[in-house]
């Protein structure tokens, strides 16, 4: 029987393409206050703070490419007999440009959402108080469509759904620490699901059934391709 898969993927993934991760030690957490750029109260009390803060990590996001990890996981996708659920925590567009078709569950930094109306509309480019609303037409009412603290994860429904159907699940570049994605693994456990995770070092030992040690540019690609063509 063809397995169903089910990856989610942090921000180890996109670490070796050149994007901050938050949570190490150089990371975006270490120079900005969560409280500060990643809350509703934030965006309420300075906008301009929060809005500069993402504005800045979208034009990042020009000078960066996928890697061979997130080119790996679009194979799978367009090659494997069964499903291929990706899910990833990170807010870039890196899985879209390799191929890849993926949930977002924390947002997409290249979109805004209009706190009018709700509309949800790509946006590349910087968002400012001139910024008028493609939807409703609402001038300065556009924000980030990042999940903040406090916020909860998009489609949740649709991705605990194809977790409880999944035959595989793979954990990639990713702490586990951070709720509910944290409770993935456990689900898939009850679920009867081989687990594994993919980080440089073990995260939650106890949690999965195999770990593959090193850097995702390396793990990634041989995982995908022991998946496509297993040994004998």
């Amino acid at each position: 029987m063809t397995p169903s898969i089910f990856i989610l993927t942090g921000a180890g993934i996109s670490a070796e393409s050149g994007i901050a991760t938050f949570r190490d030690e150089d990371g975006l957490w270490a120079k900005h206050r969560v409280e500060d750029v990643a809350t509703p109260e934030a965006f309420e009390r300075n906008p301009a703070l929060v809005q500069n803060f993402y504005n800045q990590r979208r034009a990042g996001l020009v000078s960066v490419v996928p890697n061979v990890a997130h080119e790996a996981l679009a194979r799978l996708q367009r090659l494997h007999k069964g499903a291929v659920t990706l899910v990833t925590q990170n807010i870039d567009d890196l899985h879209e440009r390799a191929g890849a078709e993926v949930i977002h569950m924390h947002g997409e930094l290249i979109k805004a959402r209009c706190t009018d109306c709700g509309a949800v509309q790509p946006w590349p480019h910087d968002i400012t108080t001139e910024s008028v609303c493609m939807n409703c037409k609402s001038k300065n009412t556009l924000r980030p469509h990042i999940v903040w603290f406090g916020e909860m994860p998009l489609f949740m429904e649709e991705i605990e759904q194809a977790l409880m159907e999944a035959d595989i699940f793979a954990a990639i570049g990713t702490s586990g620490e951070v709720y509910p994605a944290a409770g993935f693994g456990e689900i898939a456990n009850t679920c009867g699901a081989h687990t594994l995770e993919l980080n440089l070092k073990p995260t939650r030992s106890n949690m999965f059934k195999q770990s593959l040690e090193g850097p995702a540019s390396k793990t990634v690609p041989d995982w995908v391709e022991s998946i496509l063509n297993p040994a004998d």
